[in-house]
Order: structure tokens, then sequence, then C-alpha cells
């Protein structure tokens, strides 16, 4: 027996007209294309095709409305004219006409004359009610920052840029070095910068070690936040990250350049992407975290020390501790691992009147075990270490006004012919760090001094009066031969060349 399918239409127009639809329900259904009459405002007559108007369709799930809106819509009269013939469901509500509106405009191109405007069979087709336009993550950060709206995470980050920091293109200014074989650096004279947005003292500043986006600068202060700067380029910054509720003793960044490891006295440390400011991985210690470093081997592994007696791995894709190591000492100051990421370097504030026997430790990555506590027997502790770019040697910092040079190999001997001296440490954390190509070592000093030492001589280079108060970083750039950032206690950050 073959199934009787009726379609109705909903029309709004006057009872006159809905009786002689009842009457001759054939003439309105009938397949023929009957041609409507539309008032235009030059008094001219428009046909558009009435069968391809609003026409329900059956479906598995219920009736599914296909809306074909004509071109005539460009004229006011004829949009009151035209809303009669669009019947519309009454699970649709208004505000969703509103959006299917404003969704669905008519292209500007089409003028009135045109034979789209006339013809409605080649008229454009439009969005579907419900569909919007894709816009791009780059295009909602512009139209966030045009409409004034602050692009802030969950109350952890905050950015001021409009686009993305990490963008494709290269700073300008660091383009010309790329591909370039490394060469000497030279030694910087004059400022580009001189930053102050930090309200605390600044611990550490570092720049990024990728190289399409080295012009990238970071600094962590006591102010419980992390800054990254357009250091190369503007000297803007370009996004504030507030993921810690206490000071940021340590921070660095790992080697893809797109995240940030920092450890503070709340007790944690915390993974963050740089481009959103959002957290990846957050770990609690236990202790106050102030020094970090990240496996060379294997990034997704780093080492937290402080006030403890023990030092941390932790795995970044398991937010688990992975190893654990323990010395008899109060406090860790600093991590080095050694080339290849199989041995490690540790130093401490355990020191005896005559010796420090346990000042710096040597350990096993992989077995957790100790390899020597008897590489340095002066009675200095030693706030920073760093390691020389072709992993031959490391230095580290000491309390005694100079820096020890030592073996990278077992068993890690110091060499007491060659020191670096001439700078004041006086208690403060005072960092070190090698130049790219290995010639230089600069460090910063109690008396706001930065002090460049020739590498193979070990004689002062070049002195420069960077800041009032004392310096306590010092930053050479991976890329650019002659740019490198310090940092001081009172909070200012200054760029050189």
């Amino acid at each position: 027996m073959a199934s009787l399918s009726l379609v109705a239409y909903e029309d709004s127009g006057s009872d006159e007209e809905s009786a002689s639809d009842n009457d001759a329900p054939t003439s309105t259904l009938k397949r023929d294309s009957t041609v409507r009459q539309l008032d235009r405002p030059d008094n001219s007559t428009v046909g558009f095709n009435e069968d391809r108007q609003c026409r329900p369709t059956a479906s598995a799930e219920g009736l599914s409305w296909q809306l074909n809106r004509p071109l005539l819509l460009q004229q006011p009269q004829l949009v009151e004219n035209y809303k009669p013939a669009l019947p519309i469901p009454s699970s649709i509500t208004p505000q969703l006409v509103d959006n299917y509106k404003i969704a669905s405009p008519i292209p500007s191109s089409i003028a009135p004359q045109s034979p789209a405007y006339l013809n409605p069979s080649k008229r454009c087709l439009t969005a579907p009610m419900g569909v919007r336009p894709y816009i791009s993550k780059r295009q909602r950060l512009t139209r966030t920052e045009d409409d004034g709206v602050a692009l802030c995470g969950t109350g952890t980050s905050s950015g001021q840029a409009s686009t993305s920091i990490l963008s494709s293109e290269v700073c300008e200014r660091v383009l010309p070095y790329l591909g370039q074989k490394v060469c000497r650096m030279e030694l910087p004279r004059r400022t580009l910068f001189q930053l102050q947005a930090h309200q605390g003292a600044v611990n550490t500043v570092q720049w990024c070690p990728a190289a399409h986006t080295s012009h990238l600068l970071m600094s962590a202060s006591m102010d419980r936040t992390i800054k990254i700067w357009d250091g190369a380029g503007s000297g803007r910054c370009l996004r504030t990250i507030c993921c810690h509720s206490g000071a940021v003793r340590d921070a660095c960044w790992t080697p893809c350049g797109r995240r940030l490891l920092s450890g503070s006295f709340d007790n944690t440390a915390i993974l963050t992407d740089v481009e959103t400011g959002s957290e990846i991985v957050k770990v609690g210690n236990q202790f106050k975290v102030t020094c970090l470093a990240v496996q060379p081997a294997d990034p997704e592994v780093f080492l937290c020390g402080g006030f403890s007696p023990e030092v941390k791995a932790w795995d970044a894709r398991s937010s688990k501790m992975v190893k654990t190591y323990k010395a008899g000492i109060q406090q860790t100051l600093d991590i080095l691992f050694l080339s290849g990421g199989k041995e490690f370097i540790t130093s401490s504030d355990s020191v005896s009147r005559d010796s420090a026997d346990r000042t710096l430790m040597a350990w096993d990555y992989g077995t957790t075990a100790k390899l020597s506590n008897q590489i340095f027997h002066e009675r200095y502790t030693c706030p920073s270490l760093a390691l020389h770019p072709e992993g031959e040697s490391f230095v580290a910092q000491t309390n005694g006004d100079y820096i020890g040079i030592f073996s990278a190999e077992r068993p890690y001997r110091m060499n007491k012919k060659r020191r670096f001296k001439g700078h004041k440490v006086e208690g403060y954390a005072v960092q070190c760090e090698f130049s790219r190509c290995g010639s230089l070592l600069a460090s910063g000093s109690s008396t706001g001094l930065v002090h460049f030492y020739d590498h193979q001589s070990s004689q002062t280079l070049h002195t420069l009066r960077a800041h009032q108060q004392a310096c306590v970083c010092v930053s050479l750039h991976p890329v650019l031969p002659s740019v490198a950032a310090t940092c001081d206690w009172s909070g200012e950050i200054k760029i050189w060349q």
C-alpha cells in the first residue's frame, strides 16, 4: 500500500490567501515553478523562483530546514515582502534568525543590475544556519587586542602582545646571523635598553637558546613574576607569567625554546608554555626550589634542588618523581649537567673551617650514585656553575671573589694555576656564563660591574659599569656577537651592545 506524504507550508499572508490555498492545495504544491512579483523602489518588478525558497525535507531525525535566501534582500523593502515567504519552524528562536542574517550577508560585489541579482538561479550559496566562518588564532588574538581585552590566562599569566611571540618570522636583527659559523664574541660597550619592570630583585636573565627565537629574553624576579622581553628588537615586554605564589628563585629555557622551567620559594617547579602562558606541569618538592637543570639527553626530565639534602628528578610527561639524589648537606646552590647528560655536578653550602669536601659533588644520573665529593678543597661555597661550550671544562663561581676552573672528566681536577679574579661576590648568588664561541667568560659582581675574561689567559679584557647595585647575572646572546643582558638586585635589566 502506497504511503501518502504530505508537505505543509506555513504562510503568514492574509486570511483570504489562506482560504484560497485551502480550497486549491494542488495549486500551492504543484511542482511547476510559479513566479511571484515583488515591487521594487523604482516601480519595476523582479521575479524569483518560489519553488526554491524554503522547502522542508524528511530525514531520520525529523525535519531539516534548508534556507536559501535570494539575493533580493539587497533592498529593505524587499526584505519585508520576502519574510512571509520564508516559513521558519517554531524551534528556531529569533536569536538564531538574527545570527543567520548576520552570518549570511549578500556579497556587496553583486550589483542590482547584475545577472546574479536578476536571476536567482545564479545567486551565491550562503552559509547554513549555525555555521560560523573559521577565524584563525592569530586573528582572534588581534581582535581581542583591538577590543581592549587583556590576553590573560586563568589567573596564572597575562600577555601584552597582540600576536604570537613565537611566530615563524625571525627578528630582522637576528636573521643575517642565522646559518653562519659561530664567530668570536665581541665586547659590548653601550646600552641599548634599560628596563625597569620588576618590583623586586631580578635573580636571573637568559636568552632563548633556539636561534630563530633568540631575540626573546627571560627574566625571573623576587616579585613572583617571569617576564618575556623582545630583547633584541623593540625592548618591550611581550608576556608576564604569574604562575608562582612565592619569589621565583631560578628559571631556564628548555632546548626547544618553547617552554620555561621555573622554581620558586612556594616549593613548586612549573613548566610553562611560552606561547600561551599556561601551565604544562606543576610539581611540589616539599622544599624551597633554588636551582633547576634540564636533562640534555631527555628534555622532558628536569632536576630540582633547594633547601633540602635531596635533589629530585621529575618527568614532565607523567608529572612524577623518577629519581632522588641524597647527600648530607643543608642546601643545594646550583646544578650543572656535564657533556652528554650522564653525569652532573651539584654545589652545596657544606663547608668547614679548613676544607669543603662536599661543596662540589659529582653524580651519576642513571644510577643516582655519588661519583666524587672531593672536587673542591677550599673553604668557600660556590653559588653558581657554568659549562664550557666544548664540554671540556666547567667553572665554579666562589665566595672567595674568584672563579675556579675544573676538568669535566673524572676525577674532575681543579686547575690551580688558572683562576678568574677581579670581581666581588660578597654573599650574592652572582652568576657567570661562557660565550657561545667559548673564548669569553662573563661574570657579574656585587659592585654592579660586569667583568669579561679571556678564557685562555684568564685575563680581564673589559669591565662594564652596568648597575648601581649588585649585578647578579649576565647572559651573552647565543647568535648576535656583541649583545648581552644584565640584571641587578634592584630589579633593573639592561641590554648592551
